[in-house]
């Protein structure tokens, strides 16, 4: 299986000078911890990092320390994820018929999931790894006012890995660039091009680290995991 890691953005959420994914948690970068699951995970045959070239150096000495077994290719970011994510797909190996899409900065995601997703997507052609909501949500106005309170029965929060078939991927993408869509994952193109898209059950802890409180719950987890 083909894996496609977006990992070209910024950190400034996090309130970093630099790709969030080269700071710490735990003694290791995140995007180190995002490989070793990689690595770890038996279906990945073939890991592709989106990135802005200014990071790859970085990402060089990450990727040597780490030893890994696996081919490792640096891929140029765009100006936004969903741009990067088309420049992964036009990267990958003519072999490729599937691919796996994780977003590095969810670092703590376990190989056991990686290949669960990995199985589920040589049966259909899109997935998702996601998790019901637990909290109850409330749509709300420009103004604050609640207009609506959806049902929680059929809420799920949506999580990476996602998988895709490449060719159909490949073709939203590019209806996507065509009809100036933008979206927030890969998924959401499927869904506009009326295409179905499974469900995955995904982790807890699989969390995406964006703050400086999120980098604390991953020293968490990643502590009592080891």
């Amino acid at each position: 299986m083909y894996l496609l890691i977006p990992a070209a953005g910024s950190g400034k959420r996090m309130g970093a000078d630099r790709n969030k994914l080269l700071l710490q948690v735990h003694s290791k970068s995140l995007i180190a911890w995002t490989l070793l699951a990689a690595e770890a995970a038996s279906s990945i045959s073939w890991i592709g990092i989106i990135s802005q070239p200014h990071d790859w150096e970085d990402f060089k000495g990450i990727i040597a320390d780490l030893k890994l077994t696996k081919p490792v290719e640096l891929i140029t970011g765009g100006a936004t994820r969903q741009e990067s994510v088309y420049n992964g797909l036009l990267a990958l190996p003519d072999a490729a018929k599937q691919v796996l899409i994780h977003d590095g900065a969810r670092c703590i995601a376990t190989p056991n999931l990686l290949n669960a997703c990995a199985e589920a997507i040589l049966h259909c052609p899109g997935l998702i790894a996601a998790i019901p909501v637990k909290d109850t949500i409330k749509v709300v106005d420009e103004s604050g006012i609640i207009q609506s309170t959806p049902d929680r029965e059929q809420l799920w929060a949506a999580q990476t890995p996602q998988g895709f078939d490449v060719k159909l991927l490949k073709q939203c993408h590019a209806e996507g660039v065509r009809q100036g869509w933008e979206v927030t994952d890969d998924a959401a193109l499927f869904e506009k091009c009326g295409i179905k898209v499974r469900i995955v059950p995904g982790e807890e802890t699989n969390l995406k680290v964006t703050t400086p409180q999120d980098l604390v719950i991953g020293q968490f987890i990643l502590s009592h995991r080891e």
